[in-house]
């Protein structure tokens, strides 16, 4: 398909800055056959059934934009994915002034050395020293905000909170699984109360999700590969609640890839550990998710794909026009749909 047949304009106000406070309290879309309706997210028990399942991603995003020196060269880097216990690809900002085996330093006793570079233009970056790489991003880190945020704004303290989930404890992702950003204790009491069962994966969302498709057509992108794992006992469970009739219910696009990348052609969904780039677009046949919560994606993006491949393109540019003209608040930090083909 082209790539422009996914694109809608936006006006720049609708890029939300700051979560809702409470996170429970942001608006929600909810989108089925039956056409559109207007809820906030803590009406989510009331939109489901008994016996259905949200999958949530319990990744944790570590502070991985730094920001450093090789010689009188200022250079940025946000990395995106482990490659070894003391080695991370990279995308680098001043990047004609790096080379291969060129040491930088990000300060407060951190430095690393450029490797190869890979075709799609990261770095490979191996830290110096014997101290984990998570303390060594600990002292040099900042949270990665997404682009359009971070051009808005500084990061600040807030965001070290505002920008992980309640679930977040497996710590390796470059930006949050941010459909969970709404969830909070209340209201996971209520859809406990309301029979909705819940499960947890692990899928390290890396910075390859912010960027632009660059090809003109859908067949000619290529997905930055992400490490994900379902263990055993998830996925037998997922098995047995669809065999009830619950419907599994992705809480965020990465649930969602990784549990389609697990399930077997009949929707079994299998263990799973290891990479993926699976690439969703319209004319996918769905194996196991029967729906998905998730935050209004950007124009062209993979994401705004995904969801037209869940639910039709018309419907979804019509859902995103309803948005728009009704002041939903968009990206990683904005409001949620409720998707249910």
């Amino acid at each position: 398909m082209r790539v422009d047949d996914f694109d809608f304009d936006l006006p720049p106000e609708r890029i939300a800055l700051r979560p809702a406070v409470p996170r429970d309290s942001a608006r929600l879309l909810r989108v089925g056959a039956d056409g559109l309706s207007d809820a906030i997210v803590s009406d989510l028990p009331k939109l489901l059934r008994r016996g259905d399942c949200l999958i949530f991603n319990d990744t944790r995003v570590i502070p991985a934009q730094l920001q450093g020196k090789r010689g009188d060269a200022t250079i940025g880097a946000t990395l995106h994915k482990r490659e070894g216990p003391r080695r991370w690809r990279a995308f680098i900002r001043n990047a004609k002034r790096l080379r291969d085996g060129d040491n930088i330093d990000f300060g407060n006793g951190v430095e690393a050395m450029a490797g190869d570079r890979a075709e799609d233009g990261s770095f490979a970056l191996t830290f110096a020293g014997e101290d984990p790489v998570e303390l060594l991003l600990e002292r040099a880190g900042h949270m990665p905000l997404p682009p359009y945020i971070a051009s808005k704004r500084p990061t600040d303290e807030r965001d070290a909170d505002d920008y992980q989930t309640m679930f977040a404890r497996e710590a390796g992702a470059v930006a949050a699984p941010t459909a969970a950003l709404h969830f909070t204790p209340d209201l996971i009491a209520a859809l406990d109360a309301a029979g909705i069962e819940r499960a947890t994966l692990t899928l390290h969302v890396g910075a390859g999700t912010f960027l632009p498709v660059k090809a003109n057509d859908t067949a000619d992108h290529k997905m930055h590969s992400e490490w994900g794992r379902i263990d055993a006992d998830t996925a037998a469970r997922l098995n047995s609640i669809r065999a009830k009739g619950g419907r599994l219910i992705a809480v965020g696009t990465t649930s969602l890839r990784l549990i389609e990348s697990a399930a077997a052609e009949d929707g079994t969904v299998q263990p799973f550990e290891g990479d993926t780039d699976i690439f969703i677009t319209p004319g996918y046949r769905f194996r196991a998710i029967e729906g998905l919560m998730t935050n209004f994606h950007l124009p062209r993006s993979t994401l705004f794909m995904l969801v037209s491949a869940l639910m039709g393109l018309e419907r979804m540019q019509a859902a995103y026009a309803h948005a728009i003209a009704h002041g939903y608040r968009f990206y990683s930090y904005g409001d949620s749909s409720l998707l249910l083909p």
